[in-house]
């Protein structure tokens, strides 16, 4: 992630003056670009929430109403997450420039901040992190849909292009956005532990030198989670 960054960064004066030239030729780029640029904002991602928590509360479906739940806490997650980021790392939006690339004032001013938002808060990007925690929340409660992730990446590199052509954000914005986004998705929708972690914590072996009254050599430790169902 912090290799890409670094490359989009190095790029990212290039690719805002050929998505300027793009959103400018083209009336379709034009509004699908303005479009897909408030996918992200948060307001469709809590409206799908609701409609999960009204479906869940007319059925009695518990898998919608926990669905509805942890898509509200990976949006909120993420928010707080993205705006002190953003607080801290000040960068330029493309649409204000001052400099190729955007320039960062670290720790800025935080009153100039709130006067000059767009000045400061393009990094890291706040609409891929909550389109991406969304889908993924989704995804891990419904893995019978199997069209939500392809269809979900399609939404956020849609919301990514657009975001890009309309000057809100450098496409070096989008790498941290999109792991913050993934990581609350999963939290969110395991609060009982990850998948990797819960393999882990049913069966840990330990390898290691062995000191008893009947001599020295190794010992071999297995300590099982008698919670988790176990191999035979």
């Amino acid at each position: 992630m912090t290799l890409l960054t670094g490359a989009l960064v190095a790029t990212d004066d290039e690719t805002w003056k050929m998505s300027q030239r793009w959103y400018g030729s083209s009336n379709v780029v034009a509004s699908f670009s303005d479009q897909f640029e408030y996918v992200g904002d948060g307001k469709p991602q809590f409206a799908l929430s609701a409609a999960f928590a009204l479906y869940g509360f007319a059925k009695g479906d518990q898998r919608a109403l926990r669905t509805a739940s942890e898509i509200v806490e990976a949006i909120l997650s993420c928010g707080i997450v993205i705006q002190v980021l953003k607080h801290a790392t000040g960068r330029e939006s493309p649409f204000v420039s001052t400099v190729p690339g955007g320039r960062w004032d670290l720790l800025p001013n935080q009153i100039e901040y709130h006067k000059h938002v767009p000045r400061y808060d393009a990094y890291p990007s706040g609409h891929i992190a909550t389109t991406l925690a969304t889908v993924t929340v989704v995804a891990e409660n419904y893995p019978e849909w199997k069209w939500v992730r392809p269809v979900g990446y399609a939404i956020a590199a849609g919301v990514a292009i657009g975001m890009g052509n309309t000057g809100i954000h450098w496409y070096s914005d989008y790498p941290l956005g999109l792991a913050i986004g993934y990581m609350f998705g999963m939290l969110a929708a395991h609060p009982e532990g990850l998948p990797a972690e819960q393999e882990e914590s049913a069966q840990q072996v330990t390898v290691g030198p062995a000191v008893s009254p009947y001599g020295v050599g190794v010992g071999v430790t297995i300590l099982l989670n008698l919670h988790q169902p176990c191999a035979q």
